[in-house]
């Protein structure tokens, strides 16, 4: 019986009833990777932008979260057709790629992810996880349908090209990336400012009237139900390396504050 691959984040999206949540795996572990997957979220972004994930690390996390519902992710340092090509390889079946400012990157980052004739791909099926070492039939005239790509707008001067980039043949969708956005607009670390929401809203609807999902970034639960409200069909809120340092604090806070405050009594 021939093997067959798991449906893709841009086939879940198109069946979905609801947003679907992420959560970001930036620890660069598989068995973080894992415990995540395992937790019933919906997807997993794994990081190799900002996180120490190279194409060993993240060919561990997509076969750890394998076994679990959740859909993984990986999101490429940047849209190379070299990186794109490698990643691809090692089975990643959807990707993220960051700032992308203009709908002819686009089209060439599409053009990355499929093969001759209708793209630039490098063919080595038979190498790779990617087709299950030629286990999947037919996989060089299909690998289209078993990948989806997604784009991420992050500047000013992408959210003024939404729309256009939204509309690139072969782009599922788009997630914006409130962090550089806002830095782009002169108001770093400041995530939540009411003109880096305005902005965030904008492109929602760019997005959205070009007929595409649109997902952004909110680890703020207030300011994830509002893009939820406001359209967002999928979303990251929150970070295994996050959850980690806030519990370890919080930790700290409750066991060595209450020490630290016994002590200063005396």
């Amino acid at each position: 019986m021939p093997l067959r691959l798991t449906p893709t984040f841009r086939d879940r999206l198109a069946e979905a009833s609801r947003p679907l949540f992420g959560v970001w795996a930036c620890s660069g572990s598989p068995l973080v990777a894992e415990i995540c997957a395992g937790a019933g979220l919906d997807w997993i972004l794994i990081d190799m932008e900002h996180a120490p994930n190279g194409l060993e690390s993240t060919l561990a996390q997509l076969q750890a979260i394998a076994a679990y519902p959740a859909t993984p992710v990986v999101r490429v340092p940047v849209g190379d057709a070299v990186v794109i090509k490698q990643v691809l390889d090692l089975g990643a079946q959807n990707l993220l790629v960051p700032m992308v400012s203009s709908a002819d990157q686009a089209r060439e980052i599409v053009a990355a992810t499929q093969y001759p004739p209708r793209g630039r791909r490098g063919v080595g099926n038979a190498l790779a996880r990617s087709g299950r070492w030629n286990r999947i039939d037919d996989y060089l005239t299909s690998a289209a349908e078993h990948v989806s790509v997604f784009v991420q707008i992050e500047t000013t001067h992408a959210v003024e090209a939404a729309a256009e980039i939204a509309a690139v043949d072969g782009v599922d969708g788009v997630f914006v990336g409130p962090s550089d956005l806002a830095a782009s607009m002169g108001l770093l670390g400041q995530q939540t400012h009411p003109d880096v929401v305005a902005a965030v809203l904008r492109t929602f609807e760019a997005v959205r009237a070009a007929g595409r999902p649109v997902g952004v970034n909110a680890f703020d639960p207030a300011t994830a139900d509002r893009y939820a409200e406001a359209g967002a069909s999928f979303l990251l809120v929150g970070a295994d390396v996050s959850l980690l340092a806030r519990g370890t604090e919080q930790l700290a806070a409750r066991y060595l504050g209450e020490l630290d405050a016994g002590r200063a009594s005396y």
